[in-house]
């Protein structure tokens, strides 16, 4: 009876074995047909579920895009931005960046529920907030692109890469193109998915300095269109009102589009962050005119630097984990390795 036992689980192994080498025979990279076969449906199951949450609130589809441009800054596209903390896990949820302003992980919890009942232990939730932060591009007016797929998720966070590798608001032009250098991404990369503050919201908190003491001089930022920053005072008094949300492009918040670039053109950048582009470099200001200038160029650049971005050092093969739930790491190992 045990020789019958043994034979049987010796059988069930080689049973996985071609799942396992079907991955391995693509040497680990991302490929958009990646579920073709073991979840034929994900891509249409993501792009409900999002359309259903930006026709709720418009402000979701900037706040997934944030999202993956979070997680893959820390660790690589892994998921591990969606973590919450348990045990000896900290979250990177509680780093600067994003305390108080990460948001869309229901929008997330969501669509892992329906892509579980769809194809259980089947797709990462990084593969998912990569094709949300697409979708919800395309949801507002932009670009499509297909998505390169395959991620697995991580099984650890780092709250102190969150504090130290995501751009800030603040930081120097020099600062933030060392921040995208070290990801392997170049400052065309960094002016075109600066673009994507053509949608979204920013909090008081996150520009005050501009507007009252900027490099802390006591003097405002002149390379912010004044009678522009006389309208932000209105609600961005000295102190107080942290949290007011503004448009980070007042014509069209909700609108993919060039009208971020052609803000930066009249120094009506919001973010000290998105202005630098356009006053402290040559080469970035060229690029910046060039998109103002031209929608499509700036679409084509914009979609292959979100390729390029979303497939920054991914865990792929047998490395990490397909979770069951986005906000914590699997109890046990699925047995089960993924590919098309």
């Amino acid at each position: 009876m045990s020789r019958l036992t043994s034979f049987l689980v010796v059988l069930s192994l080689f049973a996985f074995a071609p799942l396992c080498l079907a991955g391995k025979k693509y040497g680990g990279y991302l490929y958009p047909q990646f579920y073709q076969h073991s979840c034929p449906k994900v891509e249409e199951i993501v792009r409900s579920v999002v359309a259903k949450a930006v026709a709720k609130e418009a402000r979701m589809a900037a706040s997934l895009l944030r999202l993956e441009f979070h997680d893959c800054f820390v660790k690589g596209c892994d998921a591990s931005s969606l973590l919450d903390s348990s045990g000896v896990l900290v979250s990177e949820k509680r780093s600067n960046p994003n305390r108080n302003s990460a948001r869309g992980f229901e929008v997330l919890d969501e669509i892992k529920s329906a892509v579980e009942k769809a194809c259980p232990h089947t797709v990462s939730c990084a593969d998912i907030l990569a094709l949300a932060a697409r979708d919800s591009t395309v949801l507002t007016g932009g670009p499509n692109w297909e998505v390169p797929l395959g991620r697995r998720d991580s099984r650890s966070a780092s709250l102190s890469g969150s504090n130290n590798d995501i751009p800030a608001p603040n930081n120097t032009f020099q600062t933030i193109l060392t921040k995208f250098k070290r990801q392997g991404l170049d400052i065309v990369d960094l002016v075109a998915l600066s673009g994507s503050h053509t949608i979204g919201s920013s909090r008081c908190t996150s520009f005050r300095q501009r507007l009252y003491n900027q490099s802390g001089n006591g003097l405002p930022d002149m390379t912010l269109d004044q009678s522009y920053a006389a309208q932000l005072k209105t609600r961005c008094p000295r102190s107080g009102g942290d949290q007011t949300l503004f448009f980070l492009d007042p014509p069209s918040p909700t609108k993919f589009d060039t009208s971020y670039f052609k803000n930066l053109v009249a120094y009506k950048g919001l973010l000290n962050s998105d202005e630098v582009l356009f006053t402290m470099n040559a080469e970035s200001r060229k690029l910046v005119k060039l998109y103002a200038e031209n929608q499509e160029l700036f679409f084509q650049h914009f979609a292959q630097s979100m390729i390029k971005m979303s497939s920054i050092s991914p865990l792929t093969g047998s490395r990490g984990e397909i979770r069951r739930i986005c906000r914590r790491v699997n109890n046990k190992p699925l047995f089960k390795c993924i590919s098309s």
